[in-house]
């Protein structure tokens, strides 16, 4: 796995990590509070994050060229944005920054979408060495 498949797995085990290291002071101190933010962190990190590094591996020719570029931007900053901010609209601190969050992420899966959706040339097959 390789450039913009291998960021979005790199991020999505850091996310996974960050998360469940979150789940267990959240129990540990009995105050799930968080778990909303904690959840967030969890799907559109570690799994969203990983579905896309999948994709990107899978279909590398759609890693190419700024909308795979742009999308990857608007997945990170978003969820840089809506996890802190589900956390401060949770503690009554304000909504701005889970509101950006979640316009960012929605248009990260838009771009996404055009990525899935416009057409990729096929690479050509690798044929056995014969020996």
């Amino acid at each position: 796995m390789n450039g913009l498949a291998r960021r979005f797995m790199i991020l999505a085990v850091i996310s996974a990590i960050v998360g469940m290291g979150w789940g267990i002071q959240m129990s540990a101190s009995g105050d799930h509070g968080l778990s909303v933010a904690h959840a967030h962190l969890n799907l559109l990190g570690w799994v969203g994050f990983a579905i896309f590094a999948f994709y990107y591996h899978l279909v590398p020719q759609a890693a190419q060229g700024r909308l795979a570029r742009a999308h990857f931007a608007l997945a990170v900053t978003g969820v840089v944005f809506i996890v802190p901010g589900i956390v401060s609209a949770t503690q009554g601190t304000g909504e701005t920054l889970a509101k950006i969050g979640s316009i960012l992420t929605v248009l990260s899966l838009i771009a996404f979408a055009a990525v899935v959706l416009r057409p990729h040339r096929a690479s050509a097959p690798s044929r056995p060495a014969v020996a």
